[in-house]
C-alpha cells in the first residue's frame, strides 16, 4: 500500500472549539463545516464538533446530510437557496436560509408548510453578496410581509478581519445601522472571534480555527492555543545522489550546486498537495527539518536529505499537520492554509486518531 495518509484528531478538533467557547463567552458557535469540513470529512467534524451550537453549511444537500445523520442542531446554509424549492426543504428540514439578494425575498413571499429561520446578509465593504447596508430598513419590510417567518438574524463578513487595517469601519457602520432593530446579529468569523470582542454578536461563525490553523498572518496556531486537527504524512520511497549541477524532477528547475543525497517522497499534487509549492518549502523527515526540491509532480516530490545521513526508504515524511503548521507551508507555496486543507484528495487514505 503506498505509505502516505492523513491522520485526524477528533480531540484537536474538540479542543478547538472549547478554545473558541473560551473566547466567544455568551456568544453562541455556528461551526462552519462546509467543504468537506474543510477537508477533514463532515462526519468525523460532526462528531468532534457536538458541542457547538449550530453548524453552516453551503447547500441544502449538506444540511440533508447532516440531519440523516441524525444532527438537531440549527444548521446555517451560508449561500442561501437557488430555487423557491429550496425554501421549502428548509423548513422541512429546520435549516435557516441566509438571504441574501432580491430574487430570495420574492422566493419568501409564498407559504410553507412550517416557518423558516432566517438569517439576512448585509453588505459591509466585501461586496460579494449581501443587500447594501442602506437597504436594511426595507429589507426587513418585505421580509416582515413575507408569511412563515419564526425568527431574523442579521449577519456580515468582513473582508479584512485577518488583516492589520481591522474591522472597525465596516463593524462600527453594521452596528449603527441595526441597532434600532432589536434583532440578533451575526459578524464574527475565526478572525474576528479572536481579535474582535466587539463583534462577537448573538453568533459566531468559527471556521479555519477549529481545525488548528491560525487565521492570521502574524500569529501562530500555537500561540492562539490552536491543535492541528490534520497531519499530512507519507514517507521517503528512494534516495538519490546527485553530483553537482544534476537536475531534480520535471523541468530540472532544481540543479544541485554541489554533491547532495535528496529523497523521494509518495506526495504530490494527485494528493493534494499544491503543485506550485517552490524549491524550499518546509517539510520534515525523521521529524527534522528540510526542504523540498524542483517541482512537485503529481504522485511524487523530492527532499533535501543533504544534512540527514540516517534517512533512507521508509524514514517518515511530515507534510504539514503536527510539527509542521500548515500555515507555514501555505505561506512558502503563497496560497492559504484553507487551500491545503480543503485540497486534500479522496485517493488519501484517512486515519482517525
Amino acid at each position: 500500500m503506498r505509505p502516505i495518509k492523513a491522520l485526524i484528531s477528533l480531540d484537536a478538533m474538540a479542543h478547538n472549539l472549547r478554545v473558541a467557547r473560551r473566547v466567544a463567552g455568551a456568544t453562541k458557535l455556528m461551526a462552519v463545516v462546509k467543504a468537506n469540513a474543510y477537508g477533514h470529512g463532515l462526519s468525523r467534524a460532526i462528531r468532534a464538533l457536538q458541542a457547538a451550537d449550530g453548524f453552516a453549511v453551503l447547500t441544502i444537500e449538506e444540511a440533508a446530510n447532516l440531519r440523516q445523520m441524525g444532527v438537531q442542531h440549527p444548521i446555517l446554509l451560508l449561500e442561501g437557496v437557488f430555487s423557491p424549492d429550496e425554501l421549502h426543504l428548509c423548513a422541512e428540514l429546520n435549516a435557516w436560509p441566509m438571504i441574501h439578494c432580491n430574487q430570495q425575498l420574492d422566493w419568501l413571499m409564498h407559504p410553507r408548510a412550517k416557518p423558516l429561520q432566517l438569517f439576512i446578509k448585509f453588505d459591509s465593504g466585501m461586496h460579494r453578496l449581501g443587500f447594501p447596508l442602506a437597504e436594511l430598513d426595507s429589507v426587513l419590510a418585505r421580509v416582515n410581509a413575507a408569511p412563515d417567518i419564526a425568527g431574523i438574524t442579521l449577519m456580515t463578513h468582513f473582508a479584512q478581519a485577518d488583516e492589520a487595517v481591522g474591522i472597525a469601519q465596516p463593524l462600527q457602520a453594521f452596528q449603527s445601522r441595526i441597532a434600532h432593530t432589536n434583532l440578533s446579529w451575526s459578524t464574527a468569523n475565526s478572525a474576528a472571534l479572536l481579535r474582535y470582542p466587539a463583534a462577537h454578536g448573538n453568533w459566531a461563525r468559527p471556521g479555519i480555527m477549529l481545525y488548528g490553523a491560525s487565521p492570521f498572518a502574524d500569529t501562530t496556531a500555537a500561540e492562539l492555543n490552536l491543535k492541528p486537527a490534520m497531519t499530512l504524512m507519507s514517507e521517503i520511497i528512494a534516495v538519490q545522489t546527485l553530483q553537482a549541477g544534476d537536475g531534480v524532477g520535471y523541468g530540472l528547475s532544481y540543479r544541485a550546486p554541489h554533491a547532495m543525497r535528496i529523497g523521494t517522497v509518495a506526495c504530490g499534487y494527485g494528493d493534494g498537495y499544491p503543485r506550485h509549492a517552490p524549491t524550499g518549502t518546509p517539510v520534515l523527515v525523521n521529524g527534522k527539518g528540510t526542504r523540498t526540491l524542483g517541482r512537485v509532480s503529481m504522485d511524487m516530490l523530492c527532499v533535501d536529505l543533504s544534512d540527514m545521513p540516517e534517512a533512507r526508504i521508509g524514514s517518515p515524511v511530515v507534510l504539514w499537520g503536527a510539527g509542521l503548521p500548515v500555515e507555514e507551508v501555505a505561506l512558502a507555496a503563497e496560497t492559504i492554509s484553507y487551500e491545503l486543507l480543503c485540497a486534500l484528495t479522496a485517493r488519501v487514505p484517512v486515519e482517525e486518531i
